[in-house]
């Protein structure tokens, strides 16, 4: 489980490459003969559509139903939801299910953890786990930030992005201070 690293790919701000960064970083090192696990947290499901799953809402097991297992402590059996890809990475897919966690997230016990939960019972499994984070400051990225190691933020030489990199670095800030001090930031960009 030591060996395994978690890397959350966030920014609250669309349309800056983290989906990309996330599908390309993780096809790299899987091209490096590691085991990677990509998964999809945000409900649009851009990574999951990319990895050439283009109906997302048809499959049988996505984040949101492994998230809802955790909250309700329904045992998850080894694998399950799991794509594997032809390019070397395994995927756990994400649909327009996983904007109705954020709701179900207020209410639960360890709201934050939920997702280091499963991240926890898998990383056995992997070398490197990589979080594609949905384009917010909600429960979802702050369950990644609270699963992670370390965050790679994508981001725009523009000035509204500069600005919202501000704020995201506040929210990393307060992560690190109230859920997980280990959290670390591998880089901008």
């Amino acid at each position: 489980m030591a060996n395994c690293k978690v890397i959350a790919v966030t920014n609250q701000k669309g349309g800056v490459g983290k989906t990309t960064t996330t599908a390309n970083l993780g096809i790299g090192l899987a091209h490096q003969n590691k085991r990677v696990l990509l998964i999809d947290a945000d409900a649009q499901g851009s990574l999951t559509l990319s990895l050439g799953y283009p109906k997302p809402d048809e499959l049988p097991v996505t984040l949101a139903d492994i998230m809802q297992n955790v909250i309700d402590d329904t045992p998850i059996p080894d694998g399950c939801g799991i794509l594997h890809h032809g390019e070397g990475v395994d995927l756990l897919p994400a649909n327009i299910e996983l904007s109705g966690m954020e709701i179900r997230l207020i209410n639960a016990m360890s709201r934050e953890s939920v997702l280091r939960t499963y991240i926890n019972a898998v990383k056995p499994h992997y070398d490197y786990i990589l979080v594609d984070c949905m384009p917010s400051l909600g429960m979802m990225p702050i369950n990644s930030l609270a699963a992670a190691d370390s965050v790679i933020i994508p981001s725009q030489p523009s000035y509204l992005s500069a600005k919202g990199l501000d704020l995201l670095m506040q929210s990393i800030a307060k992560v690190k201070r109230q859920i997980n001090p280990k959290l670390k930031i591998d880089g901008i960009l």
